[in-house]
């Protein structure tokens, strides 16, 4: 397999995530339609892909593929969205490019495990996995947004695409990264996809960081580091001579 520098060299929060659940599976376990059919096996889901994502119905739930990197729908150019893989939870309600989104159109994004890297020095990057220890999935806050091409006929399919809400990282995270996706738990399910909320105070109070309970980490190969790798390597653990060890809470 390839390896490459990392992909957060040059950015600030990282961005790589598994899906190695089906859709039908993430719908049993968000109570959702699956309106997409995806056997999952992804273990290096990318940014600017598209990934299965749990949005509010009228009638429900439903589980649906969005690609990754929000383009507002006022964008000139939807390659404004491989910079806005992210909303910081700090700025999410006033930001322009992302208000309107956390208004009214939240979601979660159901994921196995994700990535983080660390960096020391000039040394290259380190990746890490962050998951539950038991193996069941994590629901990222996110946002999304519809975007029209204005030079497009007017019966082509929209662009849906969406962003993974951060906030400062906890005590499993902070050893290799000062930022980390805001986890939901289920009981926080209804109010984020909820289209009745009585503010943006309740939203904003669910942006913290993730309890450290049931969370594991662990340093996996640089094999994450290319998009053209995939497979359950991916996520194989291996020890490490120096620098942060793996971690279990």
């Amino acid at each position: 397999m390839a390896q490459r520098a990392s992909p957060c060299d040059d950015a600030g929060m990282c961005g790589r995530f598994t899906q190695q659940l089906s859709t039908s599976d993430f719908a049993r376990i968000f109570a959702a339609e699956p309106l997409v059919d995806d056997p999952g096996g992804r273990f290096n889901v990318a940014p600017m892909r598209t990934a299965a994502v749990v949005v509010a119905k009228d009638d429900g739930r439903a589980i649906v593929a969005y690609k990754w990197g929000l383009v507002p729908s006022w964008a000139k150019d939807p390659r404004i969205g491989s910079r806005m893989i992210n909303a910081r939870a700090e700025t999410i309600a006033t930001s322009p490019a992302y208000r309107a989104s956390f208004g009214k159109r939240r979601c979660l994004i159901p994921v196995d495990a994700f990535y983080e890297w660390h960096r020391v020095g000039k040394g290259p990057s380190q990746p890490y996995v962050i998951r539950h220890a038991d193996g069941s999935p994590l629901a990222f806050a996110g946002i999304w947004s519809t975007w029209r091409d204005p030079s497009g006929p007017e019966e082509a399919d929209p662009l849906r695409t969406f962003s993974i809400v951060t906030t400062t990282a906890n005590g499993i995270l902070a050893p290799i990264h000062d930022r980390m996706p805001v986890v939901l738990g289920p009981d926080s399910w209804p109010i984020w996809l909820g289209t009745d909320v009585p503010g943006a105070g309740e939203l904003l109070a669910l942006l913290r960081p993730a309890p450290e309970a049931g969370l594991i980490r662990y340093p996996v190969a640089r094999y994450v580091n290319d998009v053209r790798n995939d497979g359950p390597v991916l996520v194989e653990p291996i020890i490490l001579p120096d620098g942060p060890a793996a971690a279990q809470a």
